[in-house]
């Protein structure tokens, strides 16, 4: 990577205006917060990608583009500054939506609808705050957690032994979504933006169910190769949507179906409705095959059951759950008899076991941010010169990387979205129990499959509980 020094440097700026955003109580500190990421942003750009101001203005057709490009990002922020309410649902609307780019050879697959729609949305509030909109300070309990790890991690940038993936990590994932979570606590979610939120995720979770199905039924597969040629060794047919992997399009679908169980549990939504939309939904998170997805998926709906239910049915559907994980239990180990830990564990116990010696090695701050696969394959070199160690284990990858200082953040983290999820629960049962019954499928799901802080879901988690916590009730 070219540049690691100006990398490390914004990275550095990103991890001071962290805190000051999600922590800002002043005016001043909110835009020396949004302002710090903003350099951070450039920084980390010109860093990863250092002729980009060519590549936009090479040629006259790029120049307009690029002036087209801005010109429709500040008549969005306009809008956004007509119309707050809008803001959350178009937020969520773009979230699952990731485009194909390919960068200096490499192709990524990138939330680029996202970041326009969140500059816009930033560029907006910026302008609201400052011509006298009333700042809601988020709850420290929400805020110091979600800024202590990006924090950290901008800061382990220092020593990271991968500054590229690092500055990856930062740019594309943890910094905007610092912006996003300051963007979202400071919407009103009143009833109308409250509906339309369940409303844009059950309806582009059915969108992307129903693209799934057709997929089952053409064996015809958008942005995955890898995954239609994995596809002919085997004997069933796994689809991904829109989405490039089939555990990502299951997380995705799975959060639609928490929250339509949650609005059918409390009857919000009519069963003649809600029960095809749900069938619709379930066919195509099985067709996904992403066990992870599965199992996230059931221990939510039992947190919801459990939270809600009363004695009888707790204890019932607490027999019956136990019932259930120890006849999934025998029926695995029935069908894996005879394979390795780790064929069984479709080779998880072996990433595991090349993370764990990452951290032992480095427990305090970890190896940076973005380098437990590199520092991975330097241990398994070393011994059996293995070349694919990404851990799929978001505790596990966090230790690695940032060490006790990172996981004590990301356990605060994760109090945090349980008790506020928790707390909303007590004022609005329906967007309480939406809330908590995603945040269960998102971490159950981030301890088989990596990707935790990078869902962009996870964040809006915390940044709409902070929103409905800070906001009075009769507003």
């Amino acid at each position: 990577m070219e540049r690691v020094e100006l990398a490390q440097a914004v990275a550095l700026t990103g991890a001071v205006a962290a805190p000051l955003l999600l922590a800002a109580r002043t005016r001043l500190a909110f835009g020396a917060g949004l302002l710090g990421l903003l350099a951070a942003e450039i920084g980390l750009a010109f860093a990863l990608v250092p002729d980009q101001i060519e590549a936009f203005t090479s040629s006259a057709p790029r120049v307009a583009a690029t002036l087209g490009g801005l010109l429709a990002l500040g008549v969005l922020a306009a809008l956004f500054v007509r119309v707050p309410e809008i803001v959350p649902a178009a937020l969520l609307a773009v979230s699952a939506v990731r485009v194909p780019l390919t960068v200096r050879g490499e192709e990524a697959f990138l939330l680029v609808p996202l970041y326009a729609v969140l500059a816009a949305s930033a560029l907006a509030l910026a302008y609201r705050v400052f011509r006298g909109m009333r700042l809601r300070p988020l709850p420290l309990f929400l805020s110091l957690p979600a800024a202590a790890y990006v924090a950290i991690a901008g800061i382990s940038l220092f020593w990271s032994d991968d500054p590229r993936e690092g500055s990856i990590e930062l740019f594309f994932f943890l910094f905007p979504s610092t912006v996003l979570v300051a963007v979202l606590a400071q919407a009103r979610l009143t009833d109308f933006v409250c509906k339309s939120l369940a409303v844009v995720l059950v309806a582009t979770a059915t969108i992307a169910a129903a693209i799934g199905i057709s997929q089952q039924w053409t064996h015809t597969l958008f942005f995955a190769d890898d995954l239609q040629t994995s596809n002919a060794f085997t004997s069933f047919y796994r689809v991904s949507s829109f989405f490039s992997d089939p555990s990502v399009f299951g997380r995705y679908v799975a959060l639609g179906i928490v929250v339509l169980f949650v609005l059918l549990w409390l009857g919000r939504v009519r069963p003649a409705l809600g029960l095809p939309v749900l069938a619709i939904l379930s066919t195509g998170l099985y067709f996904s095959y992403s066990q992870s997805s599965f199992i996230a998926l059931f221990a939510a709906v039992l947190v919801v059951v459990l939270v809600t239910a009363d004695r009888r049915v707790r204890l019932a559907v607490a027999v019956t759950a136990v019932a259930v994980v120890l006849a999934g239990a025998g029926l695995v180990t029935a069908a894996v008899r005879g394979d390795s830990v780790r064929q069984a564990t479709s080779d998880r116990w072996g990433l595991a076991s090349r993370t764990l010696p990452v951290f032992g090695d480095h427990p305090v701050a970890g190896v940076g941010i973005g380098a437990q696969a590199e520092a991975s394959s330097k241990l398994e070199g070393a011994r059996r010169g293995e070349a694919r160690n990404v851990s799929h284990t978001t505790p596990l990858t966090v230790a690695a990387e940032l060490g006790l200082l990172g996981l004590a953040a990301y356990v605060a983290f994760l109090i945090g979205a349980v008790r506020g999820s928790v707390l909303v629960w007590r004022r609005e049962p329906a967007i309480g129990l939406s809330l908590l019954g995603a945040l269960v499928l998102l971490v159950v799901h981030s301890l088989a499959y990596s990707g935790f802080f990078e869902d962009p879901f996870i964040w809006f988690v915390v940044g709409l509980a902070a929103a409905y916590l800070t906001t009075a009730p009769d507003e």
